[in-house]
């Protein structure tokens, strides 16, 4: 008999500007396959940006949460390059994230995967353009 399977959504938030994350999570019967896996990260990324879509946020830092078999824990991060709401490019750094702790997963498998994206920042449209710091002309004149 196949257990039910839970998921949480909601906003962590410790501060009364807003909210400092968003986050979604999955347990009960565990994924089996990478196929599973990968269905399961894409629906998560789905849930969390279609929040923060609705929120009007946009986050940095996605963060892979993982529980083994064993009740020990792992999580990975990464810093994308710009800001995002969209799903693919938070399914994807998930995925990446995940192939880098495959190795875990298979030798303990899988009880709970979670996804969490944080440094939320207004998705107003507004980018952080990259200052050149030294170009050829300034790295020639400080030799």
């Amino acid at each position: 008999m196949r257990s039910p399977t839970t998921t949480t959504t909601g906003l962590c938030s410790g501060a009364a500007a807003g909210a400092r994350s968003v986050r979604s999570g999955r347990w009960g019967e565990p994924p089996r396959t990478q196929a599973e896996l990968d269905t399961a990260l894409a629906d998560l990324a789905e849930r969390v940006t279609r929040r923060m879509q609705r929120k009007g946020r946009a986050g940095r830092i996605v963060v892979l949460r993982l529980r083994f078999a064993d009740y020990t824990h792992a999580t990975r991060s990464c810093t994308l390059a710009a800001a995002t709401a969209d799903a693919g490019p938070v399914a994807a750094a998930s995925r990446e994230l995940l192939a880098a702790a495959m190795a875990l997963v298979e030798a303990r498998g899988i009880t709970l995967v979670g996804l969490t994206v944080t440094n939320l920042d207004s998705a107003s449209g507004a980018e952080q353009l990259a200052l050149p710091l030294l170009d050829s002309d300034d790295a020639e004149r400080s030799a």
